[in-house]
């Protein structure tokens, strides 16, 4: 039986990407999302090649959503061996233009996503002292985002967070990375405006975005070793 590897945000983008990856390197998929049409997809694309992979309705915002489909993904694909974070959001807009209603958003989906994955997965993890644990941060949470200020904020406290989970869990032979994408190319940037998508590419010395698959190579990097 091969390991499962349980993601979030699998249904578009980096998250695909990074499940597909893992697919290829003999991974079982645990497709976790929120909108069933693109959840469904990936777990339906990835079947035809080789069957065994499940899609997972979950609300990466509460804790007892995501606990619970740990018990589902458990209980029908087998023991979690590894979990990428992916699910992120974001507008771009000056920082004074936010509303609370926004900061409230970006809080939910880019940390505390991660924050309630970990927490949901770790137990057993725990128990098993076995384990890995990927959550997607950004360049932005490194060196600060013109008009990302508070996403910055969450993806800076995404890779804080990893770096001091990976303290606590060292003792029990789980590892926690977290990778840091710059601008990528995924329906999230692709519905931004012209303007500010134009203004994110010429901060990039190659002036050229990244690919989801260039961020699902670095990920799957620290688990096909």
């Amino acid at each position: 039986m091969s390991q499962v590897a349980m993601v979030t945000g699998a249904g578009q983008g980096i998250g695909k990407a990074i499940a597909k990856e893992l697919f290829s390197k003999g991974y079982t998929i645990a497709a976790c999302d929120i909108n069933l049409d693109t959840g469904e997809k990936t777990a339906k694309e990835l079947n035809a090649e080789r069957e065994g992979n499940k899609f997972f309705e979950v609300d990466v915002t509460r804790l007892e959503s995501l606990q619970n489909v740990v018990e589902e993904i458990e209980g029908s694909l087998g023991e979690i061996k590894v979990l990428v974070n992916t699910v992120g959001w974001d507008i771009i807009e000056p920082f004074m233009n936010n509303t609370v209603d926004y900061w409230e958003k970006v809080i939910n989906l880019n940390f505390k996503s991660a924050v309630y994955g970990c927490k949901a997965v770790l137990p057993k993890m725990m128990e098993r002292k076995d384990g890995r644990i990927i959550n997607i941060g950004s360049d932005a949470g490194r060196v600060g985002s013109l008009g990302e200020t508070v996403y910055a904020g969450t993806k800076g406290g995404v890779i804080a967070f990893s770096k001091s989970l990976a303290r606590e869990m060292a003792r029990y032979k789980i590892s926690v990375n977290a990778v840091c994408p710059g601008p990528t190319d995924t329906p999230l940037f692709r519905s931004q405006p012209s303007n500010n998508k134009d203004a994110l590419i010429r901060a990039i010395p190659l002036r050229r975005l990244a690919e989801p698959e260039d961020i699902a190579y670095a990920a799957a990097g620290f688990f096909c070793r």
